[in-house]
């Protein structure tokens, strides 16, 4: 590869690395919350950070963490972590038509390191990019920038323990980060009637055992969102 060649690859990756950035800002207090929630629910510090890495997805942690502590059968916690994770396979797919004929180490890279940042990131970039050599290039920037900075403030969290001050409200960072990336997604009335009504059951069904509450909101919401897409004339 020539210098200037290497020079445009590496502008694509930087690229990444700077689309994520102000992402990043959010994403530290949620990943520190994490690992504090971990170490306050009676986990060592390598088990919180294992199962970072093996499970790199936030939100699908810290309900695990909870109901693994509280003694939940298997088959609920998995049932909790699937619905909860059920989106990636949402974004995998439209991923998928953007790195079309990449080899399968390369199409395993972009599965691991795949979140709500890193794939509504990547989409804008993709959109510049026309090579699926330039797209692997940016989603690499933005995705690892992205699990590394997790990384690496969850380990932070989880070391700190409960020694941060409750009155941080560190804890608002979670539903703000997802509330950053949920809004630019409701563009029709198929996507108000999922949120509207995945919102009201999860939040009605609260009490229920074992966090099943949030597995009914979600299969309410996508029930309501169909719906409301074949009323409408929406759906393909």
């Amino acid at each position: 590869m020539t210098t200037e060649a290497r020079r445009f690859a590496g502008s694509d990756f930087f690229a990444g690395i700077q689309a994520m950035t102000p992402i990043l800002i959010s994403i530290v207090p949620f990943a520190m919350i994490t690992g504090v929630v971990g170490v306050r629910l009676g986990l060592s510090v390598w088990q919180v950070t294992a199962g970072s890495l093996l499970m790199f997805a936030g939100t699908a942690q810290i309900a695990a963490m909870q109901l693994f502590v509280q003694g939940t059968p298997l088959l609920v916690i998995l049932a909790t972590v699937f619905f909860i994770n059920l989106r990636f396979v949402m974004y995998s797919a439209s991923i998928a038509s953007h790195v079309r004929g990449a080899p399968p180490w390369a199409k395993a890279l972009v599965a691991y390191p795949l979140t709500d940042q890193s794939f509504m990131v990547s989409l804008y970039g993709f959109e510049q990019r026309r090579q699926r050599g330039q797209r692997l290039r940016f989603y690499a920037g933005a995705a690892l920038s992205l699990w590394g900075t997790w990384q690496l403030a969850l380990l932070g969290g989880a070391l700190l323990g409960g020694e941060l001050p409750q009155n941080w409200g560190l804890e608002f960072a979670v539903p703000l980060t997802f509330l950053a990336l949920l809004v630019p997604a409701i563009v029709d009335r198929a996507t108000i009637a999922a949120a509207v009504v995945a919102a009201v059951v999860a939040v009605v069904a609260h009490s229920l055992p074992w966090n099943t509450g949030l597995i009914a909101g979600a299969l309410a919401g996508i029930a309501a969102g169909l719906a409301t897409a074949r009323v409408t004339g929406s759906a393909s």
